[in-house]
C-alpha cells in the first residue's frame, strides 16, 4: 500500500502566528514507527514557525509545490530534531534521493551558507500525520 511519504516531493505546510498556512515542496521520506521526514536548515521559516506551532499538513505536489490534483491534505505534527534523530533521516533521505540528496545538501546548500543565505542542512523535521492510515 502506498503512502504519502512514498511521494517524491510533498507540499509541506507550516503555519504563522495569525494561522496563515506557508506551504514548501519538500522531499520527504519514510522514518519508520509512523513517522516521515525531511531535512532543513535551522535557520529556515519552517523551523521558526514550528517553534510556534507544531500543526502542519502535507499534500502530494510536484518540485515546485504545485499540489497533485484529487489529493487532500493530511494534518499532523511536526518536530524539529538534530543528533542521532537527524542521522537517520539523513540516511533515509540519501537512500531514497542517492546522488540528488547530496547535491541538494552538500553543493547547495554549501553556498547558500557560504553567502550568508542559511546554516546548511543540520536539523530534521519528524512529521507524524494524525490519520496514521495514511
Amino acid at each position: 500500500m502506498s503512502t504519502i511519504a512514498d511521494e517524491k516531493y510533498v507540499s509541506f505546510t507550516t503555519f504563522k502566528k495569525d494561522g496563515t498556512p506557508k506551504p514548501t515542496p519538500v522531499w520527504i521520506a519514510d522514518l519508520g514507527n509512523g513517522t516521515m521526514g525531511f531535512t532543513t536548515s535551522s535557520s529556515s521559516w519552517k523551523v521558526k514557525r514550528l517553534a510556534n506551532n507544531p500543526r502542519v499538513e502535507v499534500q502530494p505536489s510536484d518540485s515546485k509545490g504545485k499540489v497533485t490534483s484529487g489529493t487532500s491534505p493530511v494534518a499532523g505534527t511536526a518536530v524539529v530534531v538534530e543528533g542521532a534523530e537527524f542521522d537517520q533521516a539523513v540516511a533515509v533521505l540519501k537512500k531514497k534521493y542517492g546522488v540528488m540528496y547530496f547535491m541538494m545538501t552538500s553543493v547547495v546548500g554549501n553556498i547558500a551558507k557560504l553567502i550568508g543565505k542559511g546554516s546548511g542542512t543540520d536539523r530534521a523535521i519528524v512529521i507524524t500525520l494524525d490519520d496514521a492510515s495514511s
